[in-house]
């Protein structure tokens, strides 16, 4: 992109009330690296360079149907050019937050519980707390969990930390520069003025910035386009340039690959590409939209999605990460892929003023490899509605619950026309180079009755459909073996669904949804009567 009125050179971002204003910023200069190199704010801190453990937690406020909406991220793995029009808070921030430089209610219920040992995850706690803070009035013990599952303590234990994240709503705020939403409608002088400032800096022009790298002594350049136009050309024009979405992937080829970008391409400053829309068909979700935004709509079509959504990574990956970047990745780990290939997706896709449309099952074609021509990408998701009588589940395998790579991920989704099966869609992760259907176990089922000697009969030709490898997080045999028994999970768990419906048609009872959510299943059990 030539150098011209639409575009502009200097990133800017507000930060403790002042607009920062940079222009020889690298394209992968990470937040982090600035705060504590540069401006030597060293409160947040450094410790796995992945997103992962939290002790980078930093908050990034940006306008949102005319307030402030506030989210944390992980400094680590944000690059500082995706900060612009944005508002940064650090841990330092809090101290400004308060007109009497009083510690925020999150600082101090940490110390009220001795939430601290080392200190050295502190901060990113703190800032976790304070983004719960701002964005929920009345948190629940669940949702606490949840919100610090991206944050990582080795000496002190959760309990305590959970305790000050319940504890903080009770103390004086002395917090006049953002109000809670839900207690008041107004909004403060110092809300106000936030606002004003962000729409001072709004992107109206594409940004580009260069700058020499001290590595190689090469120009480096970023570019964020704010229109899908722009972005079509400069795709064509720079087919090897590095798109970005959230970079919650990205970052990590910058801190632990130490890769060498020459052009980034940013994709969050496009306002068409952060839209969903929504027709009695289905959903069509942007590239651009986070995954935050894009499973709590998903979760309001497929409620029984929601454990999976919940244990996608963590709040702050989630908080930065989007839809399109993690379909558009192509890891046969990713956890969205399985299920939204069940269910049916399809993507457009945009090289130039040409768009084409092909369905996710085809998309993948073997390990890291795409349909997916140079300057071409992925532009819009389009997601069916649920039709009637579909039943659709997910599950997860993982070493842990929270935050955690799965060793398989399946989904299932399933129609039935009287007892026999009318439509089955089955696609598992972790099991191959990519995210893959199981076609032999899906056509063993097609038209057949929907009962348990079926299932077990289709569980064996899992082993036509899929030969897994070993690795660190599990073995093939125990794969394999996992893979089959999910099958009859989802068999089990539709077969509660039907006695929670006909339980529900007589009594009137509302709670179907809940018992189904609640039904414990440990498939292991039932290993060697599956395989006799």
């Amino acid at each position: 992109m030539s150098h011209s009125k639409s575009t502009d050179n200097t990133l800017q971002f507000v930060l403790d009330g002042q607009i920062i204003s940079l222009n020889n910023i690298g394209p992968t200069t990470t937040a982090l690296n600035y705060l504590r190199e540069t401006l030597r704010r060293t409160g947040s801190k450094e410790g796995c360079a992945e997103g992962d453990c939290g002790a980078c937690t930093v908050v990034i406020g940006e306008l949102h149907n005319g307030r402030i909406r506030l989210r944390a991220v992980n400094a680590c793995i944000q690059f500082l050019a995706t900060l612009h029009g944005k508002a940064l808070f650090t841990i330092e921030s809090l101290k400004q937050a308060s007109p009497n430089k009083h510690l925020h209610p999150a600082q101090q219920a940490m110390i009220n519980t001795h939430g601290s040992q080392c200190g050295f995850c502190t901060p990113g706690f703190v800032m976790s707390l304070f983004a719960l803070y701002k964005g929920n009035t009345s948190p629940s013990r669940k949702e606490i969990h949840d919100h610090l599952s991206g944050n990582l303590c080795r000496c002190t234990g959760y309990k305590p930390i959970v305790q000050a994240a319940q504890d903080m709503y009770q103390l004086n705020a002395n917090d006049a520069w953002f109000t809670l939403p839900g207690v008041c409608d107004d909004i403060s002088e110092q809300e106000q003025q936030l606002i004003e400032q962000l729409q001072s800096i709004t992107p109206s022009k594409s940004l580009q910035l260069q700058s020499i790298s001290p590595i190689d002594g090469q120009i480096k350049t970023y570019s964020a386009p704010n229109t899908t136009e722009q972005l079509a050309d400069l795709s064509l024009e720079n087919p090897e340039a590095t798109l970005l979405a959230g970079g919650t992937d990205v970052g990590l080829w910058v801190t632990k690959q130490h890769r060498i970008l020459n052009h980034v391409i940013y994709l969050g400053s496009i306002s068409e590409l952060q839209q969903i829309k929504e027709t009695a068909d289905g959903l069509t979700i942007g590239a651009g939209v986070t995954l935050t935004d894009a499973f709590k709509r998903l979760n309001q079509h497929y409620p029984t999605l929601s454990e999976l959504w919940r244990r996608f990574s963590s709040v702050q990956v989630r908080n930065a990460g989007t839809l399109g970047g993690n379909i558009a990745n192509g890891s046969p780990i990713g956890d969205s892929m399985p299920v939204l290939i069940t269910l049916g997706t399809h993507l457009s896709l945009r090289k130039g003023k040409q768009r084409r449309d092909i369905a996710l099952d085809k998309f993948y074609l073997d390990y890291q490899k795409k349909d997916l021509a140079k300057g071409e990408f992925v532009e819009l998701i389009h997601i069916p509605k649920p039709t009637e009588n579909q039943q659709v589940r997910s599950y997860k395998l993982s070493k842990r619950f929270d935050q955690d790579i799965s060793a398989v991920c399946a989904a299932f989704s399933l129609k039935l026309s009287a007892d026999k099966v009318a439509d089955i869609n089955i696609a598992y992760g972790g099991m191959a180079a990519t995210p893959k259907q199981a076609h032999h176990t899906m056509t063993a089922l097609q038209g057949e009755v929907w009962n348990e000697a079926t299932v077990r009969k289709a569980m064996q030709l899992m082993q036509q459909d899929y030969q897994p490898l070993s690795d660190m997080r599990a073995s093939a045999e125990y794969r394999l073996m996992t893979a089959e028994n999910l099958l009859y999970r989802f068999y089990l768990d539709t077969q509660q669904s039907v006695e929670d419906d006909a339980n529900n048609s007589i009594s009137g009872d509302a709670t179907g949804n809940a018992t189904r959510n609640k039904t414990a299943l440990n498939v292991f059990d039932y290993i060697q009567e599956a395989r006799s």
